[in-house]
């Protein structure tokens, strides 16, 4: 992977990474809430050598240098807090005392800073100032030699510590910090091991490996279709709009030598979109002025009918067993040159009905009548009815959702269609994010001028547009004349 890789795993999974982020945070707050805010009282002391001359002087300025790094040792050491537990009566034990403490020497100084972290900011002082008399007094006995009064090293205070106002634990700041940056390294490693782990597809070009067939077109994702489903509510610069036009475009160029031609669309799993795919590239067919009809080939979860707004009562079941004509049962859409074939009552045993000599008689009446059949199927893997309606037809369209079908699924649908020997003309990829996309470039650019809004009717036949020039340009019959 290079790092342009590695930046579109975070973006694709940002709001994992942001989430995580979040929860982090928000731990790091709850924990700081709950943290006992803890006060530190220091005290100075000053660790100076005995001495009457010069030379003494220097060479006890030397002995005051090494000891007072051994003596920030000590006074954290089990010695000096026992003297304290002793001296002030304490329940704690010196084990308990002496993490409590800690010492430091300040650079290039004899200057030795002991300071004592407790609950309670008096405890604090008070523990402080016992901390330092014990130490100094301890320096005393130890430094003093056998048969000798005055010790050469004395250690000093240089003031009673004062009492703390402020705590100095929690650090908000700090701890809401660290949480943040730990929750964005973990969030960066979740998202790189769910990308690594997902299987789903992601890229035309995977696609196209994967089943052996060109993706025809990527239909951009848009929140507003589940309200607005059909093209026809949408504007014709719309990027849904002119993805189906691609669609429409390369699925003109299969079997071209074929007069009439016959397509099944169909998916892996449900909620992929093969449904909406089917209405809105019937309409853009029609519009482009070709004689479809659109069959509702899906009689376990018909949705054509409700997405179109016909009557769903009679339609490709009631023509099944021999209730009503084909001709009959047909019904016009808004667009001129579409018509469509719902569902009908809904039998018990659809696959019986597909496979059924009634079912190849009607593929053949439409495709004798119409120059495109789409039949809406249901989806490959649950059942055997898309497979079986694929063998009847001129190929498949099998629509892939981006980011939700998985690699095993695409192959188990291509292995489906295999086994019925039915052919496999291209893939739709469905929901893809605008953004990166190809279908994300240029649309809308001069389209709202010069291409008629898109309507369940045909466009008057006298209409007028602006030419590059300037002038308005009549058209009439697919004609221009030039006005001034």
């Amino acid at each position: 992977m290079e790092l342009r890789d590695y930046l579109k795993v975070l973006r694709r999974r940002w709001r994992l990474i942001a989430t995580v982020v979040l929860l982090a945070i928000a731990a790091s707050a709850a924990a700081t809430v709950q943290m006992t805010p803890k006060y530190a009282s220091t005290v100075r002391l000053f660790v100076s050598a005995q001495s009457g001359d010069t030379v003494d002087a220097y060479q006890g300025s030397l002995l005051s240098e090494q000891r007072v790094a051994s003596y920030a040792d000590i006074v954290t050491g089990p010695e000096i807090a026992q003297r304290v537990v002793d001296r002030l009566d304490l329940d704690e034990s010196r084990a308990a005392l002496s993490r409590q403490i800690k010492a430091e020497v300040a650079p290039n100084t004899v200057i030795l800073r002991i300071t004592v972290i407790d609950a309670s900011p008096r405890r604090a002082q008070r523990l402080a100032m016992a901390v330092a008399a014990e130490f100094t007094s301890f320096v005393q006995q130890l430094e003093t030699a056998p048969g000798k009064k005055q010790p050469p090293i004395k250690a000093s205070v240089l003031g009673p510590p004062e009492t703390p106002r402020n705590p100095v634990e929690p650090r908000p700041i700090r701890n809401l910090g660290i949480g943040a940056v730990l929750g964005l390294l973990l969030g960066i490693g979740m998202a790189a091991l769910r990308d690594s782990l997902d299987t789903s597809i992601r890229r035309a070009d995977d696609l196209t490996q994967l089943v052996g067939a060109p993706n025809l077109s990527s239909m951009p994702f848009d929140h507003r279709a589940g309200k607005r489903r059909i093209i026809t509510d949408l504007d014709a610069s719309a990027p849904r709009v002119e993805a189906f036009r691609v669609l429409r475009t390369n699925l003109q160029f299969t079997n071209v030598d074929q007069p009439s031609k016959v397509f099944v669309l169909t998916s892996s799993v449900p909620d992929e979109g093969k449904t909406s795919t089917a209405c809105n590239l019937a309409i853009t067919l029609a519009q482009a002025g070709k004689r479809v009809v659109l069959v509702e080939g899906d009689l376990r979860r018909p949705r054509i009918a409700e997405y179109l707004g016909l009557e769903p009562a009679i339609g490709l079941t009631t023509v099944l067993i021999g209730r009503v004509a084909l001709s009959t049962a047909l019904q016009e859409w808004g667009t001129p040159g579409l018509s469509v074939l719902t569902s009908g009552q809904l039998p018990p045993d659809p696959a019986e009905l597909l496979q059924s000599k009634a079912m190849a008689g009607v593929v053949d009446e439409l495709r004798r009548s119409f120059d495109v059949v789409l039949i809406d199927s249901p989806p490959l893997l649950p059942v055997t009815d898309g497979a079986l309606l694929a063998a009847q037809a001129h190929g498949a369209l099998l629509v892939v959702r981006f980011g939700m079908t998985t690699r095993d699924q695409v192959r188990g649908s291509v292995e489906r269609l295999n086994s019925v020997h039915a052919r496999l003309v291209g893939t739709v990829l469905n929901r893809c994010p605008q953004r990166g996309t190809a279908e994300s470039y240029g649309y809308g650019y001069g389209y709202q001028r010069r291409t008629p809004a898109i309507t369940g009717r045909s466009p008057s036949p006298h209409a007028k547009v602006p030419s590059p020039g300037g002038h308005a340009l009549d058209v009439v019959g697919g004609g221009r004349r030039s006005k001034k």
